[in-house]
């Protein structure tokens, strides 16, 4: 039997699937995916690292938001802009499930992929050096980067696969164990680094967007997959930036 309790080697592996990282991490199981929101604090330590050098250069707080949202797409080797483009070209490319799927899984991008991705990144770039021009850059990619993860395990739990391939096939699907564990150390960080007003709303709008994510998966293709778990990922991102730069 799988020993499903939490463990540290969770969190290296988490960094291996989730980003490019040079590490010699084990493969992660279903049980590891509670270390995801860890994983992705540490992704937005380093974008935020790498913004704040940009700023002591001398660039202007949305040149520094272009240098950490450059380095946090070369971090995770643009894993989950990958996810958003084929869910956008899928799901509203295709007219039957098995149509969307074989959508998803083209290596070509889309109409609606570039769409997607000119968005998310246009609308990434600007909460940020909003962010960075207040002074919050830290506190925010840190906490950003936690809960943006946390959302995925919550969907991976909630929905089943939905094809018998992929890399959300390959980890398996984890029980509500490992995806509470997860929600509850984004939670932690976000209360540490965040005010309680920001800290809520970022945990309000990472719950609605994996809510509206699996609801649309759910519909579109009857479960998920590893594109819809970076999907929500960015979504998630981009609702936690939004509120902390308003």
């Amino acid at each position: 039997m799988t020993d499903s309790r939490p463990h540290p080697r969770d969190i290296a592996a988490a960094l291996g699937l989730l980003s490019r990282l040079p590490l010699n991490a084990p493969l992660l199981v279903p049980s590891g995916v509670w270390a995801f929101p860890l994983a992705g604090a540490v992704l937005g330590a380093l974008a935020a690292t790498a913004a704040a050098l940009a700023l002591s250069l001398g660039l202007p707080p949305s040149l520094a938001a272009l240098v950490a949202l450059a380095t946090a797409v070369v971090l995770t080797g643009a894993l989950h802009e990958d996810g958003l483009a084929d869910v956008a070209d899928g799901f509203w490319g295709g007219w039957t499930t098995e149509r969307r799927l074989e959508i998803m899984k083209d290596s070509r991008i889309g109409t609606y992929g570039v769409v997607a991705l000119v968005l998310s990144l246009a609308a990434r770039w600007q909460a940020l050096a909003l962010i960075l021009g207040a002074g919050h850059g830290w506190t925010a990619l840190i906490a950003a980067g936690a809960l943006s993860r946390a959302a995925m395990p919550a969907v991976m739990t909630a929905l089943p696969h939905a094809r018998r391939d992929g890399l959300s096939r390959s980890v398996g699907r984890p029980g509500p164990r490992p995806a509470w564990i997860a929600a509850a150390i984004a939670a932690a960080i976000a209360l540490i680094l965040l005010d309680l007003r920001s800290a809520l709303a970022a945990c309000v709008l990472t719950l609605l967007a994996a809510l509206g994510t699996a609801t649309l998966a759910k519909r579109k293709i009857g479960g998920q997959t590893g594109d819809t778990l970076g999907a929500t990922q960015q979504v998630a991102e981009i609702a936690i930036l939004t509120a902390l730069a308003i």
